[in-house]
C-alpha cells in the first residue's frame, strides 16, 4: 500500500534544527520519489500546532491524494519519553480524529538504526585532524542522555563499536569528568563526537563548554566533531525505517 510520510522531530525555538529537518525531508522525498508521493515534517514541540493537529492536517492531504496510509517517522536518537509516550499519544489522538478512513502507522525511531548511525559517526570522527607523532587520540561520544532505565543503552552500544567513552549533557558522567579522567591517565589528544542530529542551542553550548575545557586542560588537545547533520546518508537510514 502506498503511503505518505511525516518526519517528526523534537522541535526548537532555534530556526536551524527546523531548516535542517526540512532539508532532511527533501532528501528523503528525493530518495522515495520513484515510489512515494509525499514527505512532510512536523515537530513535537514549538510547532505551529500540537503534533496531533499537524498529523491530522497532513492526513487530510494524504486523503486528498487518494491514499489511505500515513507513516510517522520519529527523527529521535534516544528512546526516551518522547518516543515511548508522547508521540504515540499524539498519534492515537490523531487517529481518533481521522477515523478509519486513514491508517496512521508509527515506525521505529531513528536511534534504532544503530549500525548505520555508527557508520555516520565514524565519518564525523574521520573529519577531525589531530597532530601527528602524539599518542593515538581517545574519543568521547557525547549524548544528551536519558534518565529512563535503559535509555542510554543505544549510546553505550555505539560507543563500544567506536572504541569511545560516553559522556552526557544532562546526566552523569559529564564531559568534564571524562576529559579529566583521560588527562590524568596521560592522554594528550581527545576527540569529542556529539550524538546529536543538528546544530542548535545545545551544540552551541557544547562548543562553548569545549572552549572552556581547553583552557582548563591546557596539556590536552581537544577537538570537537560536528553533529550528524542532514545528509543523503541520514535520509537513507530513515528510509530503512520504512522497511522495518
Amino acid at each position: 500500500m502506498r503511503s505518505t510520510y511525516l518526519l517528526v522531530s523534537h522541535g526548537s525555538r532555534d530556526p536551524r534544527p527546523q531548516r535542517a529537518l526540512e532539508n532532511l525531508g527533501q532528501l528523503l522525498s528525493q530518495k522515495l520519489a520513484d515510489s512515494f508521493p509525499a514527505v512532510a515534517t512536523a515537530t513535537l514541540e514549538f510547532g505551529p500546532a500540537p503534533l496531533h493537529e499537524q498529523i491530522c492536517s497532513f492526513g487530510e492531504r494524504t486523503l486528498s491524494l487518494g491514499l489511505t496510509q500515513l507513516q510517522i517517522l520519529p527523527a529521535f536518537l534516544l528512546p526516551g519519553v518522547h518516543v515511548a509516550e508522547d508521540i504515540p499519544a499524539e498519534v492515537e489522538t490523531a487517529q481518533k480524529t481521522l477515523g478509519s478512513q486513514l491508517k496512521i502507522e508509527l515506525r521505529p525511531h531513528l536511534g534504532s538504526q544503530e549500525a548505520g548511525l555508527t557508520r555516520l559517526l565514524k565519518n564525523q570522527m574521520q573529519d577531525v585532524a589531530f597532530l601527528p607523532n602524539l599518542l593515538l587520540p581517545k574519543w568521547i561520544l557525547l549524548s544528551h542522555g536519558s534518565r529512563r532505565p535503559g535509555g542510554n543503552s543505544t549510546v553505550e552500544k555505539i560507543a563500544r563499536e567506536l572504541g569511545a567513552q560516553t559522556a552526557y549533557w544532562s546526566v552523569q558522567p559529564s564531559l568534564e569528568a571524562q576529559i579529566d579522567n583521560l588527562v590524568r591517565g596521560g592522554q594528550q589528544q581527545i576527540g569529542i563526537v556529539p550524538y546529536f542530529l543538528f546544530n542548535g542551542g545545545i551544540t552551541d553550548a557544547i562548543a562553548k563548554n569545549v572552549a572552556q575545557l581547553k583552557q582548563q586542560f591546557p596539556a590536552a588537545e581537544l577537538h570537537l566533531a560536528n553533529p550528524l547533520g542532514a545528509s543523503a546518508e541520514l535520509a537513507d537510514l530513515i528510509g530503512n525505517l520504512i522497511q522495518k
